[in-house]
């Protein structure tokens, strides 16, 4: 695993006006994926991005769409994201009966599969699974509305999460989303995370900052 995570920075803070722009200068500051986090005002309280949206950020850019599904029941939206442009497409546990069944499908897809843990979810949750993902997503806060601080026990959870992974020889992905900084950001990497969704500490400063931002993270 290399010490230099992936940067997936998340739309969620960026400037909704400008959506297209925004997806464009983030893959030229340097971002990896594109985190684009969906919320649908039961699962979570709030609501944002619809496959539409989704659909018409595809042209503006090559990268990776890193769709995350905060959406319950979550199987009806799998093929539309996909059609939309999703690359990967994360799901919770909680967010379906069957989620063994919604992995297998989005896989059927042709997509990657993540699932997400939340704070509140164990990390047994993986382990009936873990052959068919390839992301684990740790909340690092509780979903539903960015600009939250980092929940430090999380750290003891990725720690979980990578031996859980390397003990199956699985390549999937580790990713953090929640109040990720450069100023945690190594130790979200030390105890192995590979990839680092931010949105706050990337758009804080504009779209003159934003590859000062994501070389930070990638530095820290």
């Amino acid at each position: 695993m290399s010490s230099t995570p992936l940067i997936c920075p998340s739309i969620l803070a960026s400037d909704f006006a400008r959506l297209g722009e925004e997806v464009a200068a983030l893959e030229a500051a340097g971002a990896d994926w594109i985190h684009v986090d969906v919320m649908d005002g039961h699962f979570v309280p709030n609501l944002t991005m619809g496959p539409a949206i989704v659909k018409a950020l595809r042209p503006h850019t090559a990268l990776p769409f890193d769709v995350h599904l905060m959406v319950a029941p979550v199987d009806p939206w799998l093929e539309a994201y996909r059609e939309a442009g999703a690359d990967i497409l994360s799901v919770h546990p909680e967010s379906g009966p069957h989620v063994h069944r919604t992995l297998g499908q989005i896989r059927r897809l042709g997509a990657k599969a993540g699932l997400v843990l939340n704070p509140g979810t164990p990390v047994a949750a993986l382990e009936p699974v873990i052959e068919l993902v390839d992301l684990v997503l740790i909340m690092s806060v509780n979903p539903g509305f960015g600009g939250q601080a980092f929940i430090d026990a999380s750290l003891r959870k990725i720690a979980a999460v990578r031996a859980l992974l390397d003990q199956a020889g699985s390549e999937a992905h580790l990713q953090v989303d929640g109040g990720v900084t450069a100023a945690n950001a190594r130790a979200c990497v030390d105890a192995g995370a590979d990839a680092l969704v931010a949105g706050t500490s990337v758009f804080k400063g504009g779209a003159g900052a934003y590859r000062a931002s994501i070389q930070a993270l990638k530095a820290a």
